[in-house]
């Protein structure tokens, strides 16, 4: 149980935390939000003892570990894999102590701990843990150098989710996935066998990974309970309540004080008045809500131009190798809303480069109207603004001869007030920096805005207003995303990118989760392709490609992958059987004096016995699997 009593902290004299408190029972999962600002990531700090309070107190159990991703892990030659196991301290240090331990007391108590953490499942959980979040098996035995620096972040990820600790810390951690990635971690953080708090404006994971809100608002925690929506509905409610008392006691005191100014100079009346005074003293203020200030987003409104604005017949495109997207005949008007889905590495960013003219045709053709402007968010673009400039300098050296006023007007249509309007970009939070960066996208008013993860660093109030901005606009979007909530609200047609192929998606986003989430089929057990939806559009939609077989291969090695792993798993266990053997073999250990010793040995004999036919029965089925498809 994580116990926050009366705790109060204070950066450079603004106070953060004033007496706020919270009591987070084990094995809940919690998400925690609050404005930008208002201490979240400090809290963290706090938790985990990085920083001291100015008063009150921070428990949890004895020898409770607490886990979060602090940082990207550093270039490096080991393996994905190698490092997620290694993330495990104390399993890497007990399968470590174990080759060179040679006390008989110490190698059993080392055995047994190992089975305690199911050690001998460790490269598989690694291995899934790491595939969930958009590693496959070939990854997994590249070096970490291999990777630039947000897919190293998964790995970190991976780490921790792998190590298990007591209580897990993760802050903002579907920044750096994608959609795939990011709805495997909703489930496996729901079915995560300890605590778990996480710093999130993602709605569908603290709608579906949670069970409770911690909220942070002036300085204090309140504990909700129920995902978001829930949390929202009863926050409202409750600040009703509040305004309306807080009304409700400004009338009593206006009353009372216009009758001590009437009667106060008469005699007859200065008791009644005096008490009233008296009553007027001991009230207690209660303060309306205050309301959040307004997230908004004000894009400039686009001319209209003649449908289509981009039309593609036979199109290939790829970065100078074999083309990555092929055979594309698609069709976009000013009035389109679409969402791109499909699994990590199938193309969406290709495509949306292709679209923003960023790639050039391999073969086909592409036609865009002639006075087409485009507009293009990705997230890189966020690390390549300039951290020494302002945004005011920012605008002004797209808009060199516009009145200071309209720029800082400007600025202010994306949230961005006066005094962040001059201040240096790398001092800015990540959501001023996507502001800023969204703003300068959208500048020239573009007939097509293409956004790939725009909402990373967003808080939810700026994804609503990103929602009601994007509602509004004429010019048509094109939306890669991890937010469900942002695809639901915006997008009215659905383009699946799969097999080096762009078709209409036949379902809704509801059906692509639940496919997403789906176990793999066997091979050879594919569910066929659903055909699909006719296009919107008058151009003929690319042809649906039909779902190809996971090639045998692949699934020959993943099988013979699983039977040397479990071979490895046996002959650990049978070493380890030998040397205990070699224990229960000695006669002194049988000695009326030695009872309870030999009753011990006994117990971890029998422990590691059923550990054993265990790890016999997954070698015998995991060689079966893998000789049946020998034998074809």
């Amino acid at each position: 149980m994580l116990r926050i009593t009366d705790i109060s902290y204070s950066i450079e004299g603004r106070p953060l935390f004033a007496g706020a408190s919270a009591t987070i029972p084990e094995g809940h999962k919690v998400g925690l939000v609050g404005p930008n600002g208002a201490g979240k990531t400090t809290l963290f700090r706090l938790i985990r003892g990085e920083l001291t309070l100015d008063g009150g107190e921070i428990t949890l159990p004895s020898r409770a570990k607490v886990g979060g991703v602090a940082q990207e892990v550093p270039s490096s030659s080991t393996s994905l894999l190698d490092t997620v196991l290694a993330a495990d301290e104390e399993r890497a240090s007990l399968l470590a102590e174990s080759e060179i331990a040679t006390d008989a007391h110490r190698i059993a108590d080392i055995q047994t701990r190992l089975v305690d953490i199911d050690a001998w499942s460790g490269e598989a959980r690694a291995s899934s843990i790491l595939r969930g979040l958009g590693f496959d098996n070939e990854d997994q035995a590249r070096p970490c150098s291999d990777f630039s620096g947000g897919w190293r972040m998964r790995v970190a990820l991976a780490g921790v989710l792998f190590a298990q600790p007591d209580l897990l810390l993760l802050d903002e951690p579907t920044n750096y996935l994608d959609l795939e990635g990011a709805l495997w971690l909703e489930q496996y953080l729901a079915r995560y066998p300890h605590t778990v708090i996480v710093i999130s404006h993602d709605r569908d994971l603290l709608n579906r990974a949670v069970g409770a809100i911690l909220h942070l608002e002036e300085r204090q925690l309140t504990l909700y309970q129920g995902g978001y929506d829930t949390f929202a509905r009863t926050r409202a409610l409750r600040r009703e309540a509040q305004a309306a008392q807080a009304k409700k006691q400004d009338t009593r005191r206006a009353h009372l004080q216009s009758f001590v100014d009437r009667f106060r100079a008469k005699a007859s009346k200065a008791k009644q008045a005096q008490a009233r005074v008296k009553m007027l003293e001991k009230m207690v203020p209660i303060t309306a809500p205050e309301e959040a200030a307004q997230q908004v987003f004000t894009f400039p409104e686009p001319e209209q131009l003649s449908p289509p604005i981009i039309t593609m017949e036979g199109a290939a495109v790829g970065y100078g190798g074999p083309a990555i997207l092929k055979r594309l005949d698609l069709r976009i008007d000013q009035d389109d809303r679409i969402a791109l889905l499909g699994r990590n590495g199938e193309g969406k960013s290709t495509l949306s480069k292709f679209l923003a003219d960023k790639l050039a045709a391999m073969e086909g053709k592409i036609t865009r109207s002639s006075k087409l402007r485009i507009g293009y968010f990705a997230q890189h673009q966020v690390d390549e603004l300039h951290l020494d400039e302002t945004p005011l300098q920012h605008l002004r050296s797209q808009r060199p001869d516009e009145a200071q006023a309209k720029l800082r007007a400007r600025l202010a249509g994306f949230g961005l007030r006066a005094d962040q309007a001059e201040t240096a970009v790398g001092k800015l939070s990540g959501g001023q920096k996507a502001r800023l960066s969204l703003l300068l996208a959208t500048l020239d008013a573009p007939h097509l805005l293409i956004l790939d993860e725009p909402t990373n660093h967003l808080d939810i109030e700026s994804r609503e207003a990103l929602v009601s901005a994007l509602t509004e606009y004429s010019g048509a979007v094109i939306l890669v995303s991890h937010d469900m909530h942002l695809l639901s609200l915006v997008a009215d047609r659905l383009w699946l990118v799969k097999d080096g192929g762009v078709a209409p998606y036949s379902g809704d986003l509801d059906s692509y989760r639940a496919e997403l989430l789906a176990p793999a089929a066997p091979a050879g057990k594919q569910k066929p392709a659903k055909p699909a939806k006719q296009a919107k559009k008058t151009a003929p939609a690319a042809p649906a490609t039909p779902s190809a077989p996971k090639p045998a291969r692949d699934a020959r090695q993943n099988l013979k992958k699983a039977l040397r792993e479990s071979e490895v798993r046996v002959a650990k266990l049978a070493e380890m059987m030998e040397k205990l053997d070699a224990i229960m073999a000695d006669p002194k250990l049988y000695s009326a004096a030695r009872a309870a010793e030999a009753e011990r040995w006994s117990k971890k004999h029998a422990e590691l016995r059923t550990a054993m036919t265990r790890a016999e029965s997954l070698w015998l089925e995991a060689l079966e699997n893998f000789e049946a498809v020998e034998k074809g």
